[in-house]
């Protein structure tokens, strides 16, 4: 071996450095969702769901346009809704895709401290947040990723329903694309809330029924307490912002599209920087 082939492997370790780069960090988080069972369960459920919610939704909006043909009740129901009926059917799955992968997301981390791993991921890791960073770009982009193939094989699907009823879905068309780029980074930013949730709390149960809490729960309770602060503030939860973010006209009494975009960012932002800060500052 020449001195020059040494020369250059040396250099290559000085610049690559010892212990646990981020990208190492990253591989070995990536390795470790992708090997587990139950990870695999929840994503392959996650796509079922999905799928299957469309199909079923490409058949209700089928039998809806053929009773509004005979209802005028019905028909009027359509006519105020506005837009295409059919472009929304894809993502009729979402409100569980959330609660799967946002669960997901809590697991990724709860799992870490109930197991005990986190001792081991943490003495790997002294640091702690390059872990936590990597945790969190394998379930964003898993999150994301999963929700767009989902959505559009569930538009696959439903095509044919709907062609049945003759409905059309063009899944080329920027309505449909918007949809399924604007579900699918929702439904990530929902599994990072999640998976911040599982930091915060350190207990499966308690934040798998924290993040049910924030997204199904608290709109429910809002919308039944008398009162407009309370009818003000609903416009402020995470899960009612995407109805903004969706609509092809504004919908009344939401959010303008930019409030929504914000308020979901600070719905992610602020309690991962929370978890981040408290990771480093609590015993393992």
């Amino acid at each position: 071996m020449s001195a020059t082939t040494t020369l250059d492997r040396r250099s290559f370790r000085n610049a690559v450095g010892p212990g646990p780069s981020f990208f190492r960090v990253l591989n070995s988080e990536f390795i470790k969702f992708r090997t587990l069972m139950s990870t695999l369960i929840l994503l392959a459920s996650t796509a079922v769901v999905m799928v299957g919610f469309g199909a079923l939704s490409a058949w209700g909006t089928g039998q809806f346009s053929e009773a509004a043909l005979s209802d005028p009740e019905a028909a009027a129901a359509i006519a105020a809704q506005g837009g295409d009926l059919a472009v929304g059917v894809p993502t009729s799955g979402i409100a569980f895709a959330q609660l799967i992968l946002g669960s997901l997301g809590v697991l990724l981390m709860s799992s870490e401290f109930t197991t005990g791993m986190a001792r081991s991921t943490f003495a790997a890791v002294p640091k702690r947040l390059p872990a936590f960073l990597a945790k969190l770009v394998v379930v964003m982009v898993s999150a994301f990723a999963l929700t767009a193939v989902s959505t559009y094989i569930a538009g696959l699907v439903s095509v044919p329903i709907l062609d049945n009823y003759k409905l059309a879905l063009d899944l080329g068309s920027s309505q449909s694309i918007k949809m399924l780029l604007v579900n699918s980074l929702y439904v990530a930013a929902v599994a990072a809330i999640g998976m911040a949730l599982g930091t915060l709390i350190r207990n499966s149960a308690g934040g798998i029924m924290s993040l049910v809490g924030l997204f199904f729960v608290a709109p429910i309770a809002f919308q039944l307490i008398p009162g407009d602060f309370f009818v003000e503030a609903r416009k402020y939860l995470p899960g009612n912002t995407i109805t903004p973010l969706t609509a092809v006209e504004h919908v009344k009494d939401t959010l303008e599209v930019w409030q929504a975009a914000l308020v979901l960012g600070a719905w992610v932002v602020v309690p991962v920087v929370l978890a981040m800060v408290l990771l480093k500052k609590r015993d393992v």
